[in-house]
């Protein structure tokens, strides 16, 4: 925080070469770029925000063997809590913040596991693994249930 008198200030282009184990960049799109990416020492990257990593900087990052876990799986607690808000609305249920963080818990640990299971298995990176997740059960469903209108 600028003006904090207990810190230093830290030149904005020092910051993505910090020794860390982990990096969250959990504010903007597109911060982590080719053109910074290869500074990265962080060995996991959470994407907190929406598409903070451009492809070309993924790509780096896998190179340098930095484990990105991708936006979708990342910060997606608060869009599963939205899902949860819309089904206790539509169906009149009252769940409790104990019951509705144990069903987060559970839809969020089930779908890490899906997508770990499937990068291990094909040896691809966790995003590429949540896209074929996410695209073989659009597949399974339409097979199930047709093509809607």
């Amino acid at each position: 925080m600028r003006g904090y008198p207990k810190a230093e200030p830290l030149p904005a282009a020092d910051f993505w070469g910090l020794p860390v184990e982990f990096l969250v960049p959990a504010a903007l799109e597109k911060q982590i770029t080719e053109q910074n990416a290869w500074r990265i020492r962080a060995r996991i990257v959470a994407e907190g925000a929406n598409g903070p990593t451009t492809p070309a900087a993924d790509d780096i990052l896998l190179e340098k063997g930095v484990l990105v876990v991708p936006d979708v799986i990342a910060n997606a607690g608060g869009v599963t809590v939205s899902y949860f808000e819309w089904v206790q609305d539509f169906n009149s249920y009252f769940w409790t913040e104990e019951e509705i963080n144990a069903r987060l818990e559970r839809v969020l640990r089930n779908a890490f596991e899906a997508v770990w299971q499937v990068a291990q298995e094909k040896k691809i990176p966790l995003r590429t693994a949540a896209y074929v997740v996410a695209a073989t059960r659009v597949l399974e469903a339409r097979a199930l249930r047709g093509l809607y209108p």
